[in-house]
């Protein structure tokens, strides 16, 4: 069995089908997902992919992506898509997992690969997207956790942070927690959960799950549920931040190396 189930496609009269691909990366030396084809020397983790399925295919390919993390942010579940052409079937989805895969890992791994309907988009028909944050809350750092955690050494209270992640439930403005999108961009999203979970060790993991996510709104919430955690903010304060429809009004913007996306659901 395959992660996906569907269509395999290719009849007479019939669209090609869409590659899926879930993806998981280390972000650290990349400028980001996207590539930036006007600016050479720009490494991307769209760039190396789209790169190596190019090799594969022997073509080139256009990728699209569930969500285009920035540069430093990692991926255990980024869903890709791109469009077969005839001359690429039949296509063996694990061959191109393996390929792939050898030539980029481990710091970009194809976790899975399966053939989808046409119709398929893997920003525009996804459901919800899953973020993790994680924090080192320890007086001494980790150099093997550096390249995904925060390291935070003072002491951070967990139940105001537990207080302060739940009014983000819900559909709000999250005009106080996103970077500036193009005019007429909406900034309402609906949060499906947020929550911190205790790993131990003075490990903690922020996850929230949203339809979709502005630009930088995760880490301008866990940014300013830290401030919260220090005791600098109050947990009562967060829904007056959400009102206030001003990033002023929010906090620090929490590194992006504890940010990870980690699950999307279709």
């Amino acid at each position: 069995m395959t992660l996906f189930d569907a269509p395999r496609g290719g009849g007479p009269g019939t669209e090609p089908p869409q590659v899926r691909l879930v993806v998981a990366y280390d972000g650290t030396d990349f400028s980001g997902f996207a590539a930036q084809p006007g600016q050479p020397g720009v490494r991307t983790v769209g760039g190396v992919l789209a790169d190596a399925i190019g090799k594969v295919l022997r073509r080139d390919v256009q990728l699209s992506c569930a969500g285009r993390t920035d540069a430093g942010v990692h991926a255990w579940g980024q869903v890709v898509g791109f469009a077969t052409e005839p001359g690429d079937l039949p296509l063996d989805p694990s061959r191109l997992q393996t390929s792939v895969s050898s030539m980029l890992g481990p710091e970009v791994v194809v976790r899975a690969a399966d053939l989808v309907g046409p119709s398929f988009d893997a920003r525009h028909s996804a459901r919800w997207r899953l973020y993790r944050y994680t924090i080192l809350n320890r007086t001494v750092p980790d150099p093997f956790r550096d390249r995904f955690t925060w390291w935070v050494p003072e002491p951070l209270d967990l139940h105001a942070l537990r207080l302060a992640a739940d009014p983000f439930v819900g559909s709000h403005d999250f005009t106080s927690f996103c970077r500036k999108g193009p005019p007429g961009s909406s900034t309402v999203r609906k949060v499906i959960h947020s929550r911190w979970v205790d790993e131990g060790e003075g490990v903690l993991r922020y996850e929230i799950s949203a339809n979709a996510f502005c630009w930088q709104m995760v880490r301008s919430i866990v940014g300013t549920l830290v401030e919260v955690g220090y005791g600098k903010r109050k947990p009562g304060d967060m829904m007056s931040i959400l009102r206030a429809g001003d990033r002023d009004a929010a906090g620090q913007l929490a590194p992006p190396r504890g940010l990870c996306l980690w699950e999307v659901g279709y």
